[in-house]
């Protein structure tokens, strides 16, 4: 009876090295190639060209392959678990310590892993740097928030991001957990940070022109879907133009508020003089920044402030529904509680007539709640919105005032990232 073996395979673009290890693998026995879904592919590289099912298509076509299954989270348990295979093929490259839990996993029935060395061939790198370009692009980048928001059966994690060196920190930051790679499914181009990095107040003195400009240096750098900050997303005759530029430079989505005037930040709530848009005139602005759409990837968010201005539940779900109505892709729910249960109860109260429309929200004051916990009330988006900005300004603050006070460097090295590692980053 011929030997079982089983290689996992995540790669959206085939190239020689792929081809050469199905091979060597074929050659064990009966292979078994466990495709990556596009949720377990989006958990570490994120978000692939190809889909799932285009890239087990290829994959399946493949000389020695004898079938392709569904792999569906990046361990290995359950797939040695269900097959039992008699190998376990990889190259020997390995990511944390995945390697020697397979090994324990296979050594309980008497399985063997096989490793072959990685093919390293120049060619191969240039391949897959024209295939990480793509994501680049705007029309690859555009859709990415929205597939992963039909992907992910948790709530994405966006955190905000201010010039290029925060935006390659989104991009790359990553963490090894439980079985999972866990990482930023976006980034939030705050107006706040935006204006904080030029030393500006945020009262929408930062035109468009030069948020623009913020936006161009990160996408430069960076390929995850970006989400703006629209403040109230201006006059409407502006904001068709304003949703016309972004949909054309690649952002997946702006976030507009649903207030008028001079710009107060919400977190001050009823202490500062701030006036609500009628819920008429706003829906106006969502059906005409719709209108002017080219694409269905560009997504339009109703951000309502009614908690944050005391106007209670009823308005807020009751302009909920209308911006909905009027065509909103999404709706954000803001408050400045220091405990969730307002915003949880107006997750719950729209869940009930809205079972598909995205939640966001922006827990900056109730930060006690976990996002497994936002996620069981139905929440989609949980935006980080400020805190690259609030933690850069303390650390450069500490290390400019110990210059002073040492009349030297020395004493702040230990604070300071080493230029390797941020020309490594770059």
């Amino acid at each position: 009876m011929a030997k079982t073996v089983f290689l996992s395979i995540g790669a959206e673009f085939i190239h020689g090295g792929h081809i050469a290890i199905i091979e060597k693998a074929a050659e064990l026995g009966e292979l078994t190639v466990g495709v990556l879904s596009d949720e377990a592919f989006m958990s570490y590289r994120g978000y692939p060209v190809l889909t799932y099912e285009e890239r087990c298509n290829i994959i399946s076509h493949i000389k020695g392959v004898s079938r392709v299954i569904k792999k569906d989270t990046l361990s290995y348990d359950k797939i040695i678990a269900e097959l039992r295979p008699d190998y376990v093929v990889h190259s020997d490259r390995w990511r944390g310590k995945s390697r020697e839990k397979v090994q324990k996993l296979l050594q309980q029935y008497g399985g063997e892993l096989v490793e072959f060395p990685y093919t390293d061939k120049s060619e191969y790198e240039i391949f897959d740097r024209q295939a990480e370009q793509l994501r680049y692009m705007p029309e690859i980048r555009r859709g990415k928030l929205r597939r992963a928001l039909q992907l992910a059966d948790r709530p994405l994690r966006v955190l905000e991001a201010h010039n290029g060196i925060t935006g390659l920190i989104v991009e790359k930051t990553q963490v090894e957990k439980e079985d999972e790679i866990r990482q930023f499914d976006a980034m939030w181009i705050s107006s706040l940070c935006d204006s904080t990095a030029k030393g500006k107040p945020d009262i929408e003195l930062v035109d468009m022109t030069s948020r623009e400009n913020t936006i161009n240096e990160i996408m430069e750098v960076t390929t995850k879907p970006i989400i703006l900050d629209g403040d109230t997303g201006g006059l409407i005759e502006h904001f068709v133009y304003r949703v016309k530029t972004l949909e054309r430079m690649g952002v997946s989505a702006i976030i507009i508020e649903d207030k008028i005037g001079l710009k107060k930040n919400s977190l001050f709530g009823t202490d500062a003089a701030q006036q609500q848009d009628s819920i008429e005139h706003f829906c106006e602005k969502i059906r005409a920044g719709k209108a002017a759409q080219m694409t269905k990837d560009f997504m339009i968010i109703a951000r309502i402030e009614s908690l944050i201005l005391a106007k209670g539940m009823e308005d807020a779900l009751k302009r909920a529904f209308a911006y909905v109505e009027a065509g909103a892709d999404g709706i954000m729910i803001h408050s400045k509680d220091k405990e969730p249960d307002e915003v949880l109860e107006f997750c719950e109260k729209f869940r009930e007539k809205c079972e598909d429309v995205p939640i966001v929200v922006v827990p900056t004051t109730y930060n006690h709640i976990t996002e497994k916990e936002l996620g069981k009330y139905g929440v989609n988006i949980i935006i980080y919105a400020n805190h690259l900005i609030r933690s850069a300004f303390p650390a450069m603050n500490k290390v400019a005032h110990t210059i002073l006070e040492n009349e030297r460097s020395l004493e702040v090295d230990e604070d300071c990232m080493p230029i390797k590692e941020i020309l490594t980053l770059i």
